[in-house]
């Protein structure tokens, strides 16, 4: 796991590059803290900042060229599959006349290299890993830049005339001088309305991220993007299994996943939450492990905010090595500062996956894995319980729009809060669907609230374009169309991206066994029927029979809870009113509309939650930092 930059120049630029690619080697230190170092020539520049997972020796630093130096390659991820690979292209090797592979190492970057060079861009199929990562080719004077396919790792790109520069931060973009530091206007409703900008855009005008599962390739000054993979592919797919079968199938693909994921040339262990998830990461790396588990998890004295009991009884268990890293909610508080300064992107979350990567990081450990994908993929969120019942009100839809805004209103009237509002603008949509219910249900504010607070709104749908793109499912596939939303959207510009900078800004790696394609793909292909959530996350707990507790499995969901409202309006009331104010003053925004949700907020309006008001600060304080106009 590590940082990779690069970019390319344009005949006759008398600009100092070597400096460049220097500063912006440097900017990516954190994610990569055991090696830097940068390659170039006469048009490209690449740079990579190494974290060592696997194989720790020097010689699988990066830039790293293959056995004929004709390919460099800079690579930032893990493949799992890079043994089977290796022994793949050995035994090619042995049978061709033209083609010869004498590993020099025992890193997986070596096995990308080497089956790019045997299969071109058909070994993004070969690849199970999660992976960014940019391989010039000096023949051909070409990049070829590719991402994984659920998108656990980043890659932001800027084509600039004819050049292009790209990294796995934005801020390492900055850092090159090639683009500007001013904000996307087009997309900064998208944030206020979803507390993040979903890929391909970014914050940064002209900065976009390279989506999951496509790679580019540049040559002359010629972008060229495409798809090698797509989630949406697998909504309708046949599945003819029974439900014991089902869940067979699907305890044999996870236990996979969690074994593959094992392979580490560190000290490993695992997040543990309590929840569903993670347990069943930890019982199943317990079965898996010659060695005793690692396990994490930070607990608050108050027990309003602690999952430690229920982290506990997992640990007991499996009889694990655990780390309960108790904090008060003070502690907290002190570490917000440093997981905002971490913050790559904006985002109204993060500081939660900060303090327990910290916490890990400094336990000794270089790799954790988490249950992040769980609820997405078997379908554990409320959203999916609201769909359904959406869906189940389509019946409405022979009442013509107008008769039924009269409802809507009496609605909104009556019940004066979000849920309210919500079911409001729902019934006043041209067609009552999941398509139409979806955006309105991840929404921050109401059509109402958000034109009061920025200029120039003119009521864009941004997940329309997500949605259209999905393939439709059929009456059995429901849930799984939810499901493929919610990855492209909130996993994976929100959960993923706050995951790896929060993580890596420690040097800590996060693997995610929820999230192997192979386990995606199936569990896309299983039935409502078989899906649908009777209990929490029915399917994965019958998969998994005897492995979690009976504790863990009745016990009610609570996350990572915090009193962030108490704090804003307390010991961060200070910190929040002056990004609030300076936020005010922005010329995309109105002044009085911010300012006056600030002071409902204060108030206690129901309709103003905390989250409505931090992930403005957020994106104000980071404006600030980064010099963001």
């Amino acid at each position: 796991m590590c940082g990779i930059t690069g970019f390319t120049i344009s005949e006759g630029s008398q600009k100092n590059y070597s400096e460049i690619i220097s500063g912006m080697v440097n900017s990516l230190a954190h994610r990569g803290p055991n090696a830097k170092n940068s390659w170039n020539d006469e048009q490209t520049f690449l740079g990579h900042a190494r974290l060592s997972i696997i194989d720790l020796s020097e010689s699988s630093n990066q830039p790293m060229h293959s056995s004929d130096k004709r390919y460099v390659i800079i690579y930032n991820g893990e493949l799992y599959n890079y043994r089977e690979l290796k022994l793949e292209l050995q035994r090619v090797a042995q049978g061709s006349q033209n083609q010869s592979y004498f590993f020099k190492t025992n890193s997986d970057t070596e096995v990308v290299i080497a089956a790019y060079e045997r299969w071109g861009k058909d070994c993004l199929e070969k690849f199970n890993g999660m992976f960014a990562f940019a391989l010039y080719d000096k023949q051909e004077k070409k990049l070829f830049i590719a991402r994984d396919r659920l998108g656990i790792k980043p890659l932001y790109y800027a084509q600039v005339n004819n050049q292009l520069v790209f990294a796995s931060e934005i801020r390492t973009i900055l850092k090159s001088g090639f683009v500007e530091n001013k904000i996307n206007r087009n997309v900064i409703s998208e944030y206020f309305l979803y507390q993040t900008v979903n890929a391909p855009n970014t914050i940064i005008e002209g900065v976009n991220m390279l989506m999951p599962g496509n790679y580019m390739e540049f040559k002359n000054g010629n972008l060229v993007i495409s798809p090698y993979w797509k989630l949406n592919n697998f909504i309708n797919s046949a599945n003819e299994l029974n439900y014991e079968q089902t869940c067979k199938k699907i305890n044999e693909l996870l236990f996979q996943s969690v074994e593959r994921r094992l392979v580490a040339d560190v000290p490993f262990g695992a997040f543990l939450s309590g929840g569903i998830d993670s347990s069943a990461v930890v019982g199943i790396m317990s079965k898996m492990s010659s060695q005793k588990v690692e396990t994490f998890n930070v607990s608050f004295d108050e027990s309003e905010f602690s999952e430690a009991v229920y982290a506990k009884k997992v640990s007991e268990k499996f009889n694990t090595n655990h780390h309960e890293i108790k904090l008060s909610p003070d502690d907290f508080l002190k570490q917000v500062p440093e997981a905002l300064a971490a913050m790559d992107h904006p985002s109204g979350d993060g500081p939660n996956t900060y303090v327990v990567s910290k916490a890990t990081k400094l336990a000794g450990i270089t790799m954790a894995l988490s249950g992040l994908g769980g609820d997405e993929l078997f379908a554990g969120y409320d959203i999916f319980k609201r769909m359904m019942e959406i869906k189940n009100k389509s019946y409405l839809n022979i009442f013509p729009r107008p008769l039924r805004k009269i409802p809507a209103g009496i609605i909104k009237t009556k019940n004066k809060s979000i849920a309210g509002d919500k079911m409001s603008e729902v019934l006043t949509t041209e067609k009552i669907s999941i398509d139409s219910a979806y955006p309105i249900s991840r929404k921050i504010f109401n059509e109402e609230q958000i034109q009061k607070l920025l200029k120039n709104y003119n009521s864009p749908n941004y997940l329309s374009d997500i949605i259209s793109k999905t393939t439709k499912p059929n009456k059995e596939h429901n849930l799984s169309y939810i499901s493929v939303l919610e990855i492209n959207s909130y996993m994976q510009n929100v959960l993923l991206r706050d995951t790896d900078q929060m993580s890596m800004v420690v040097a800590l790696e996060v693997r995610v066994p929820f999230l192997d394609y192979k386990l995606a793909e199936f569990v896309l292909s299983v039935k409502d029927e078989f899906k649908f959530p009777t209990t929490p996350k029915k399917l994965l707990i019958d998969s998994l029979s005897g492995i979690l507790p009976d504790e863990i499995i009745n016990r009610p969901k609570m996350g990572f809870t915090l009193p962030w409202k108490h704090w804003l309006k307390n010991e961060l009331k200070t910190f929040c009113e002056q990004n609030m104010k300076s936020l005010s003053k922005r010329d995309f925004v109105n002044e009085n509309g911010i300012l006056h949700l600030w002071e409902l907020f204060l108030k206690d309006d129901k309709r103003v939650t905390w989250s409505r008001i931090w992930h403005l600060v957020v994106l104000e304080n980071w404006m600030q930092k980064n010099n963001v106009n």
